[in-house]
C-alpha cells in the first residue's frame, strides 16, 4: 500500500498492535484506539511515532466524539482496520450464560464498525485511495459452537463488508477483509500458548505479504484458514463444522 494515515480500532494488543507495528515501521503514520489509556501509553512509548486515542467502540457518543477529532486533527486519514472485537463462550442450555455477554458481543464486534464507518465516510470518501478493512474470522464461514454470538457477528460483518464494497465499487474506497483462523494471541483464555492456534508472528508475517501485492485482494486470507472459507462452496461445510466442534476443548 502506498503511504497512508491508518487508524487501526483494538490495536493495544494482538493483531491491532501486530499490523500496527508492521505498518508503521513501513513508514505510514498510524492511530490506535483502545478503551484503556495505560494500554495505549504503553503502545505509544514503546513506538514513537504512532498516536493513541481512548475510545470505546461500544458507545455511539464516544464514536461520534472520535470522528470529529479525526477530522480535526488527522484530515488525511485514509485507511481505518476495524479489529476492536471480543469473543466470549456461551453456554446456551444449563448453566446459561447472562444475555449480557452476547448482547455485548453484537455491540462491540457488530455495530461497531458500522457506526464508525458511518461516522468516518465523508472524510474517506475526500480521501484518493481511501480503504476499509475489516477483521472477521474463519469462524465467519464455519462457526464454533462454543461462541455462537461471536461467530454469528463475524458471519454478519462479512456479509456486511460484501455489501459495502459493492457500494462503494464506484468510489474512491476499496473495501477488504481479513479473515485469520485461530490465532496465538489473548483473544480467549489459553489461545496464546494453543498448539492447534497459528503462530503470531507467521499470521502477520503472511497478512503483510498479502497487503504488499498489487491489487489487494478483497480477502485476506492466509492459507490456514481457505479451508474454511471454502468449507460450503466445496460441500464439505457440515464435515468440517462437526469436526471442528468435536475436536475443540476449552482451555480455561
Amino acid at each position: 500500500m502506498a503511504r497512508q494515515t491508518i487508524l487501526i480500532t483494538g490495536a493495544t494488543s494482538g493483531i491491532g498492535l501486530g499490523l500496527a507495528q508492521r505498518l508503521h515501521a513501513q513508514g505510514h503514520r498510524l492511530i490506535l484506539t483502545g478503551r484503556r489509556q495505560a494500554l495505549l501509553d504503553q503502545a505509544i512509548a514503546d513506538h514513537p511515532g504512532m498516536t493513541g486515542i481512548q475510545t470505546d467502540i461500544t458507545d455511539p457518543a464516544a464514536i461520534t466524539d472520535l470522528a470529529a477529532r479525526l477530522a480535526k486533527d488527522h484530515p488525511d486519514l485514509s485507511t481505518v482496520v476495524h479489529n476492536a472485537g471480543i469473543m466470549q463462550a456461551e453456554h446456551l442450555v444449563t448453566r446459561q450464560t447472562p444475555l449480557t455477554v452476547a448482547e455485548s458481543t453484537i455491540t462491540t464486534n457488530l455495530l461497531g464498525p458500522i457506526r464508525l464507518t458511518h461516522a468516518l465516510m465523508p472524510q474517506l470518501l475526500a480521501q484518493p485511495g481511501a480503504r476499509i478493512i475489516t477483521v472477521t474470522s474463519g469462524l465467519a464461514f464455519v462457526p464454533l459452537a462454543l461462541t455462537p454470538t461471536y461467530s454469528a457477528t463475524k458471519a454478519a460483518i462479512h456479509s456486511w463488508t460484501q455489501s459495502l464494497r459493492f457500494q462503494l465499487a464506484e468510489t474512491n474506497i476499496r473495501v477488504h477483509e481479513i479473515a485469520p483462523p485461530g490465532v496465538q494471541t489473548d483473544l480467549m483464555p489459553g489461545h496464546r500458548t494453543s498448539p492447534h492456534a497459528m503462530p503470531f508472528d507467521a499470521f502477520i508475517d503472511e497478512v503483510m505479504a498479502i497487503l504488499g501485492q498489487d491489487p489487494v485482494p478483497d480477502e485476506i486470507l492466509v492459507e490456514r484458514v481457505k479451508g474454511f472459507r471454502t468449507a460450503e462452496s466445496e460441500g464439505r461445510h457440515a464435515q468440517v463444522f462437526d469436526t471442528l466442534n468435536r475436536n475443540y476443548r476449552p482451555l480455561a
